[in-house]
């Protein structure tokens, strides 16, 4: 932090700043003292409210003059806030810290300490900040928010040892219905710790005399669980599981043990046993269940995040936004019938809430603006991304009419491309691919990075149209442009693939692992690629595996890690991992290797069955279609 802040005695100067300048920083403190007098004032009021006898309520005919209730912001106070005011508008931050803090000490007012601290914070003065929170927890030692700026302060500091003392007093001002929810809240303090492997240790330390068995039975798991978080910020997994699991054994119907087990997936081997125990004892807990839902869609396990969401409609089928999810579920593993069913019940629901919530309050849609801490979508956001899903399970039936009406209901101009994307797609699976094309390019830029949006969008519309040399050449002028962007350096070897040019695809795939190593579809591409040409497996193998390390779980991962082990003769090993795969998503891909393993392996009837379910879901697949005529097999 800079060295303290320069001070001098608060004289106004009026020959040295001029008159004009005076004046006006007397009225830019005027305007402030008046949010500080309406704070005097409602604190007194709150204090003292007015009270009418009985008598004089029941006989009144007309209103009563209001008892006046003084400000405790007498003429001296008054002044000594007005110069320091001045003083900080005049550039002396310093001195107005100080004379606002001394007004803060004879006051004692939270308002006046939490001005004269962030006076300091302002001019990244941090020890003069923290001594003015000191002084506030001094002057008002019950005051929650005096202890949270001391600890924060002592974190900024990097003084995390010394935030014990003051976690502990913190948790002992605080109501017995409130004790828990401070111990949970305790880990976001250190967030930003240098050293949180000490944050860790500080916060056990805190913790211990809450920790024992005199406490109640929901204090003292608070404190397991909130000791585990704090493990888990500092990078050990290990002992946060086992925190996890010590507090789920505790309490199983105990919802902060499993959100700690979800914030370990997929990465933890362990962690989603607690959650999946939890949902066992708890399995109306919605809550839970999506939030476990999005992590397992964050893993691309689409089938098992389907079965949570769901559950969640069925046990409250009027809640507009898990039908969304659902829908989109849906639709990501071809069902689009059934997404359609989904999506269309988002739709209702949420327009009638919208209707209900207008005609109640007029002014209730001015602001549709969703929070950015809030996964749910507002009405219109989440009506716009229905639309867009629903015109893409229309187009999955071939029904592009329907898709168009979907489309025209969209009339916000920031989904401008996703909307002229999905026409694009209807267009050139009608054999207009030039007009499509220029569809998307004509589409305006309504930001920076919309040319780069539309530049991918005319690149994906080319891949599906399988053009595999118009797209290499896109994507090749695209990377001079855009010089190391991964995402367009990773398509581009996607498509050099396609065109069998393998030395330019192992380079560009070794290039996003250099610009970025934990890339884990740069490490599965290469070393499934390796491996469906039955080249260097075991250094296929290899890269597959460190894949699955940086995404645990990751079904086309484990797929990949099937087929280098089916490819290395290991056909146990391969089926155990591609049934795996398939049930976490039963993509068209995972089921034609599955059903070559199985089939291979003499399981015939269990084969056409995995093979016939994805013919189903995508009949023109290529490596299904291949599959099935290498195999030779009846369906």
């Amino acid at each position: 932090m800079p060295a303290p802040f320069h001070t001098r005695p608060p004289v106004v100067q009026h020959v040295k700043r001029g008159v004009n300048g005076t004046l006006r920083n007397v009225c830019f403190a005027l305007g402030s003292l008046l949010g500080f007098a309406a704070v005097f004032s409602s604190s007194a009021q709150a204090q003292t409210p007015p009270k009418i006898p009985a008598s004089e309520a029941q006989v009144a005919t007309a209103p009563a003059a209001s008892e006046i209730d003084n400000s405790k912001l007498d003429a001296a106070l008054f002044y000594q806030l007005l110069i320091g005011e001045i003083e900080l508008r005049s550039g002396e931050a310093g001195t107005a810290y100080q004379v606002l803090l001394d007004a803060a000490r004879k006051s004692k007012d939270p308002q006046l300490f939490r001005r004269a601290t962030d006076i300091a914070l302002q001019g990244r003065a941090g020890d003069q900040a923290l001594a003015a929170a000191v002084a506030w927890r001094a002057a008002l030692p019950t005051s929650v928010e005096a202890h949270r700026y001391v600890i924060q302060l002592l974190v900024i500091l990097n003084r995390v040892p010394e935030t014990a003392e003051v976690m502990r007093s913190l948790l002992n001002i605080a109501p017995a219905t409130e004790v828990v929810a401070q111990i949970n809240g305790l880990p976001r303090f250190f967030s930003r710790a240098a050293d949180r492997g000490v944050a860790a240790k500080t916060v056990e330390q805190a913790l211990r005399p809450f920790a024992g068995p005199t406490n109640p039975p929901a204090v003292q798991n608070a404190v397991v669980v909130t000791q585990g978080r704090s493990l888990l910020m500092a990078g050990d997994a290990p002992g946060a599981l086992a925190l996890a699991q010590r507090a789920h054994a505790q309490d199983p119907g105990g919802e902060a043990s499993a959100l700690l087990a979800l914030e370990m997936m997929p990465a933890t081997v362990g962690a989603e046993a607690v959650v999946q125990s939890f949902l066992k004892n708890k399995p109306q807990n919605d809550e839970v269940r999506l939030v476990y839902s999005r992590v397992l869609t964050g893993s691309q396990r689409l089938a098992d995040a389907l079965v949570q969401t769901e559950a969640v409609t069925r046990n409250q089928p009027q809640q507009a936004a898990p039908w969304l999810m659902q829908g989109a579920l849906q639709l990501e593993l071809r069902q689009p019938k059934d997404a359609t069913v989904s999506l269309t019940r988002f739709v209702s629901l949420t327009e009638a809430a919208t209707n209900a919530s207008s005609a109640s309050s007029p002014r209730a849609q001015i602001d549709s603006t969703a929070d950015d801490g809030d996964e749910t979508p507002a009405p219109d956001q989440g009506l716009t991304q229905a639309w867009l899903m629903l015109a893409q399970a229309a187009e999955q039936q071939k029904d592009s009419a329907a898709a168009e009406a979907w489309l025209n209901k969209i009339t916000n101009p920031a989904q401008a491309l996703a909307v002229q994307t999905r026409r694009a797609s209807l267009l050139a699976k009608q054999g207009n691919v030039s007009q499509a094309r220029e569809l998307i390019r004509k589409t305006p830029e309504l930001s920076e990075t919309d040319a780069r949006a539309k530049l991918l969008a005319e690149v994906q519309l080319l891949r599906e149209q399988k053009m595999w040399a118009e797209a290499a050449s896109l994507l090749k002028a695209a990377n001079q442009k855009y010089a190391d962007d991964i995402d367009l350096i990773y398509e581009e070897s996607m498509i050099a693939e396609k065109l069998n040019r393998l030395d330019e695809m192992e380079r560009l795939l070794r290039r996003v692992m250099a610009l970025k190593p934990d890339h884990q579809h740069a490490h599965n591409a290469l070393g499934y690629s390796l491996a469906e040409r039955n080249l260097r497996l075991p250094e296929a193998k290899a890269l597959i595996l460190k894949a699955l390390e940086i995404a645990p779980g990751e079904p086309f991962i484990t797929d990949s890690l099937g087929w280098v082990e089916y490819r290395l003769g290991n056909r146990a090993e391969s089926l155990r991992l591609l049934r795996g795969a398939y049930q976490s998503r039963p993509d068209v891909e995972i089921a034609a290797h599955l059903g070559e393993v199985l089939w291979v392996n003499g399981d015939r009837e269990e084969a056409r069955k995995v093979l016939r379910d994805a013919q189903k879901r995508d009949a023109s697949n290529e490596v299904l279609t291949e599959t099935l005529a290498r195999l030779k097999v009846d369906l």
